[in-house]
């Protein structure tokens, strides 16, 4: 979500203002006031954060918000241990299907990152949070002023490597930060911010 438009802040019709880039979709709209930011610690809804945010590498997030159901089916939910079950005659059937993301490399990812995630010791959702970091003493203004990367997110990218997970590079764990609360930067200004997991009506 690096990629915001301007003006930073957008009032939608409802009077709310919010982060530009979750005000003019409806599908980032509902992401942005339900999701984004929202402190996530389910394994499973991080294990699929961690692979859509893999899948998303290289393209906008809208594309992957808009097959997330697809993925879901195909991917069982994304319960590591049945995506951890599946072979090649699998990737070779989702390389066919146009609702998802039909990269080879992303798919075997998945699928390989299942199998790290089954062996794990802590389990993925400590893991991951070991490594959240201390709050900002202040919120951003605008989206020139979140980083694209943390030395908190780098050094999360190097222990999953080292681990043996692929499609986690420093910036996509930011993005993957992002989305499941460990950071909130929903700007200075928007509904949302500051509100952690508070009800949204």
């Amino acid at each position: 979500m690096s990629v915001v438009p301007r003006p930073d802040l957008v009032v939608g019709e409802d009077g709310r203002a919010r982060c530009a880039w979750g005000a003019r979709d409806p599908e980032y709209l509902r992401y942005h006031d339900e999701e984004w930011g929202v402190p996530q610690h389910d394994p499973v809804r991080l294990f699929e954060k961690l692979c859509l945010e893999g899948f998303q590498a290289g393209l906008s997030w809208i594309t992957i918000l808009r097959r997330r159901t697809a993925f879901r089916e195909v991917f069982h939910g994304f319960d590591p241990d049945r995506v951890a079950a599946m072979d090649h005659a699998d990737v070779e059937r989702l390389l066919g299907d146009a609702r998802i993301i039909r990269h080879r490399g992303k798919i075997e990812a998945a699928i390989g990152n299942a199998r790290v995630t089954r062996e794990l010791d802590p389990p993925l959702d400590r893991l991951l949070w070991s490594f959240a970091p201390e709050p900002r003493d202040e919120r951003p203004t605008s989206f020139a002023e979140v980083p694209a990367t943390t030395p908190e997110s780098t050094a999360l990218s190097r222990e999953l490597r080292r681990r043996g997970y692929r499609f986690v590079g420093p910036t996509t764990m930011y993005a993957l930060m992002q989305a499941c609360g460990m950071v909130d930067d929903h700007l200075e200004g928007c509904w949302r911010a500051g509100r952690g997991d508070a009800p949204t009506g």
